[in-house]
């Protein structure tokens, strides 16, 4: 795991995927494309060390 406090649109997106269970959902939601909502997951993933 990286230093520091991850990104707060990183953990809206994670937040939004896994309360509403795809991407897509998350992305109309957060008014985002799925591409980005899946690469701050991506990032967040990364950053923690885990698959989310």
């Amino acid at each position: 795991m990286r230093n520091g406090i991850p990104n707060l649109g990183a953990l809206q997106a994670f937040e939004a995927t896994a309360r509403l269970g795809t991407f897509s959902r998350a992305a109309e939601e957060l008014a985002l494309t799925h591409s980005a909502v899946y690469r701050q997951v991506a990032g967040l993933e990364d950053r923690l060390g885990v698959q989310l």
